[in-house]
């Protein structure tokens, strides 16, 4: 039996699996969307079967294109492997990768990692999804990031999570805050204060209330906020203070920021890699990943 399709048409089906929806799998690999179509037809075409239910909102998977999936993925990732033993290692030097992970890991890991790897691979786009810790974990379950940045909590059952480090809550205050001059605070204290919270959307807020169930609360929040960076934001503004995880503070002495240790009870999460069960990531994401591994023991504070 002869083949009737090509590697482009296992990659058009693959791109459109990733991203959801025809238009966006196009974009993504730089074609236009009739291309693109006649690509994945001439592949239903070639194996006699249909790899996708098509409707005016959606798209997604048959049976059968469930089934065909893991097998695309397997041989265009054994390709990537193969592509970068021989050679001067092309397959790292061109194409794309999509990184999501929570706004406070972005703040902290993806920048030094990002410029490491765009030092070495210029003409590789990364595209950075910074988004609350459900959406992380969904974005890698989906395949639409290759892998994540996030903490442990309710995590998809088809997510693998790999530890990267573990980071203490602290209080973020002004300079001229009067917790400002102390080395640690309770939680109970910290709540007489001004303060502001993370909404419920916040994967921070879902640790933070279990840890916290049996702390008694003086004063209610004065603001929420549905990200780290922004409750710093409003705290640099001096609307009050805000319990944040350490990694989210400047690294270097801020002329506004101070961190304050919260104590009673000490409360931590674990921050780490997310992949897809199964999944291979591919020479490139590789590479990056081993850049993000290395972070944690490379910057200062942790």
């Amino acid at each position: 039996m002869s083949i009737k399709f090509d590697l482009n048409d296992l990659q058009a089906f693959r791109a459109v699996v990733e991203h959801g929806s025809f238009r966006r799998a196009a974009e993504a690999i730089r074609i236009t969307q009739s291309a693109l179509s006649r690509r994945v037809e001439k592949l239903e075409s070639a194996l006699e079967v249909k790899l996708f239910e098509r409707t005016t909102r959606k798209v997604s998977l048959t049976n059968v294109g469930r089934a065909f999936l893991p097998q695309v993925e397997r041989l265009l990732d054994d390709l990537d492997l193969a592509l970068l033993s021989v050679g001067d290692g092309g397959a790292l030097r061109r194409g794309s990768l999509t990184i999501a992970c929570v706004p406070s890991a972005a703040y902290y890991f993806m920048p030094h990692a990002i410029r490491s790897f765009h030092g070495q691979y210029p003409r590789i786009k990364i595209r950075l999804i910074d988004a609350s810790a459900n959406e992380v974990s969904a974005a890698v379950a989906s395949g639409e990031a290759d892998f994540g940045v996030s903490f442990t909590g309710n995590l998809d059952p088809e997510i693998e999570f790999s530890a990267l480090m573990q980071e203490r809550y602290v209080i973020a205050c002004r300079r001229d805050h009067p917790l400002a001059a102390r080395t640690s605070v309770t939680w109970a204290e910290a709540y007489t204060y001004d303060h502001i919270t993370l909404g419920r959307s916040s994967g921070n807020r879902l640790v933070l209330d279990r840890a916290l169930a049996k702390v008694d609360k003086v004063k209610d929040s004065i603001c929420e906020a549905r990200h780290v960076t922004t409750a710093l934001g409003l705290v640099e503004a001096g609307l009050g203070i805000a319990a944040v995880p350490s990694i989210a503070m400047p690294v270097s002495p801020h002329p506004f920021l101070a961190s304050i240790a919260l104590v009673e009870p000490e409360v931590v999460r674990e921050m780490g890699l997310l992949k897809r069960r199964g999944r291979t990531l591919t020479p490139a994401a590789l590479e990056l990943e081993r850049l993000v591994r290395a972070l944690p023991e490379r910057l200062p504070g942790h």
